[in-house]
């Protein structure tokens, strides 16, 4: 068990600083390529490390660091019952969308994210929709008590707090990757909310919740319960990946999609760890035996 805590704190860590490494890349070094080449081999080595297949090894690393945290306390039958459905569902709304337009609107994808699935879909997508998806879900479930009182209000409450916090991602990422200096992908058909359609958030929202209704009906049985310290894992998945995206569009000027995820994803979810982390900490009441006095 320890080897795998060391394991998946590594990957996490260099999740978060091959992020870190690739907003530096597109903030500072594309808008001065020029001027790095003119160093020779050395600019050319900079510009190369710093860009080359980049979001493939953070977006690997994440999904592995996710995959050990879930695996050691979620257990191998849960942390699949989510993996599963999230990568599959994930996976089939993008070939959709790629294909026909919905459920996302029409838009394509380019070169940076690895090889792409039937030629449409890079393979780190839908590994980016379960780590980021299964963060943003148990901090929901977390914050709103499930595990200890498995109510169906409860239930459709998290998936629904779940799959928004999930969108709310989206609204700092998508500027970022489909209209600064190195798009990942482009919208054939621009919308009215800053080049993207509103289509689009209905269909990250309804995906989401999709694969989170899936596990949430696989994970009946099972009542996921994180212990608090536990719950700092998708905590710093989710921050960091909002971060990374932000950074992006802040450094585009794209400062109202980051402020609607912000007080829509961001904030929300410090509130909900910091709940669970509080319900954790406080002790349980139990009343005082009544003594009877004996005549």
């Amino acid at each position: 068990m320890r080897q795998l805590i060391i394991a998946e704190r590594v990957c996490l860590t260099g999740h978060i600083l091959a992020k870190a490494f690739g907003l530096a890349g597109i903030l500072l070094v594309i808008p001065h390529a020029e001027k790095l080449f003119s160093y020779g081999e050395v600019g050319e080595t900079a510009i190369q490390v710093s860009m080359a297949d980049g979001g493939v090894i953070d977006i690997i690393l994440g999904t592995i660091a996710v995959s050990i945290f879930a695996f050691r306390t979620l257990g191998w039958r849960t942390w699949l019952g989510f993996m599963i459905p999230a990568v599959l569902i994930s996976v089939s709304s993008e070939l959709l969308g790629t294909s026909t337009g919905f459920p996302f609107g029409y838009y394509s994808y380019l070169n940076g994210l690895g090889y792409k699935i039937a030629g449409l879909v890079p393979f780190t997508i839908p590994l980016s929709w379960f780590y980021v998806g299964l963060s943003a879900y148990l901090v929901a479930r977390a914050g709103l008590g499930v595990a200890k009182n498995p109510t169906v209000l409860r239930q459709v409450a998290a998936v629904a707090l779940g799959a928004i916090l999930f969108t709310c991602w989206d609204f700092a990422l998508e500027p970022a990757m489909s209209q600064t200096s190195l798009p990942f992908w482009y919208w054939e058909q621009p919308g009215a909310f800053f080049g993207t359609p509103y289509q689009n958030y209905v269909g990250w929202f309804g995906t989401s919740a999709l694969f989170m209704t899936v596990a949430a009906f696989i994970w009946r049985n099972n009542p996921v319960k994180l212990e608090r310290s536990q719950l700092n894992v998708p905590m710093i998945v989710y921050l960091s990946n909002f971060a990374f995206a932000a950074g992006l569009s802040l450094g585009s000027g794209y400062l109202i999609p980051v402020s609607l995820g912000f007080f829509g994803g961001v904030i929300p979810a410090i509130l909900l760890w910091w709940k669970a982390v509080n319900a954790e900490e406080t002790p349980a009441i139990t009343a005082a035996p009544i003594q009877v006095a004996a005549k």
